[in-house]
């Protein structure tokens, strides 16, 4: 078995858009097509039903499905569902969804509702653990107002809760104090716009957004950071900074879609609440892209 095999979280894991049609109802065909055209252009896998996929507005039916579609087209052992919700049960039923569709891990925030205190942490991972599938926590700090700081990380691990976290504090620090703490825990890279940073500092992994619409050089760019060709990473980082970026802006979603139509895929609509992006936003976005299509990273 391949490393991968035993961490299907490692590599580059795509937190995949969800492509609506022009009535807002979820395209599965298209959104098949786009988690098989992910691993045609090198990626590992995807993470259907995180933030960037508006889980947070699918009906139950939508969600279990989009999680079936992505295990139909790439197989269950690249597919990493986010089973984020207000509840335990409900988290936890999401991690037996995802087990019984074929997945092999699942991605967890911390509780959402509110801002939940260390006991209550420990008492959501340790319920959604039962499941009995590797769960790879999801530290958001900005969203969710609960901070999974070093120290509950490690924690989290020696509970055997966890085995991986996605990382989107934004401080790179951290990823050096946690290796310390807990060795065996795998650093995924959560935000784009420190993937060099955290790359560096030994991350195993990338949940990434930007390769939605620039997979190939996304790619390339993670391996070479990971591979420790800072003259390659550098450069690429340099490039599609401007656009990795807003993966750490409100905005994230509406602008990782306009790049995708810019580039020809299907980007497309989000569902409300989120609004279209001002003029001036897409403006900027709309040039980064094309400068990246123009300097051949599409």
């Amino acid at each position: 078995m391949t490393t991968t095999e035993n961490r299907p979280w490692r590599g580059v894991l795509v937190a995949t858009a969800l492509p609506l049609d022009d009535d807002l109802r979820v395209d599965y065909a298209k959104y098949a097509e786009h988690c098989a055209w992910l691993v045609e252009n090198g990626c590992d896998g995807v993470v259907p039903n995180g933030s960037l996929g508006e889980y947070q507005v699918l009906i139950p039916e939508e969600r279990a499905k989009v999680v079936e579609t992505a295990v139909a087209a790439i197989g269950g052992s690249r597919v990493m569902p986010g089973v984020a919700a207000y509840g335990s049960a409900e988290s936890r039923r999401w991690a037996e969804q995802a087990r019984d569709a074929g997945c092999t891990s699942v991605m967890l925030l911390p509780p959402n509702a509110y801002r939940a205190d260390e006991r209550s942490v420990l008492a959501h991972y340790e319920e959604v653990a039962k499941a009995g599938v590797p769960v790879v926590a999801y530290n958001n700090p900005v969203d969710t107002k609960v901070d999974l700081v070093p120290e509950l990380l490690a924690k989290l691990h020696g509970e055997g809760y966890i085995h991986a976290v996605k990382e989107f504090s934004g401080d790179v620090r951290r990823a050096y104090q946690l290796a310390e703490l807990a060795p065996g825990l795998d650093l995924l890279i959560g935000a784009d716009d420190v993937l060099l940073e955290l790359a560096i500092a030994g991350a195993k992994g990338w949940v990434a957004g930007y390769p939605n619409a620039l997979p190939k050089s996304s790619v390339e760019l993670y391996r070479a950071a990971v591979g420790g060709d800072l003259g390659t990473a550098r450069k690429l980082y340099e490039q599609l900074h401007p656009l990795l970026r807003w993966d750490s802006k409100v905005e994230f979603v509406q602008a990782i879609k306009l790049s995708m139509d810019i580039v020809g895929r299907h980007g497309g609509r989000c569902r409300p609440p989120r609004v279209p992006l001002l003029p001036e936003q897409e403006a900027t976005i709309r040039a980064a892209t094309e400068k990246a299509v123009a300097a051949g990273l599409a």
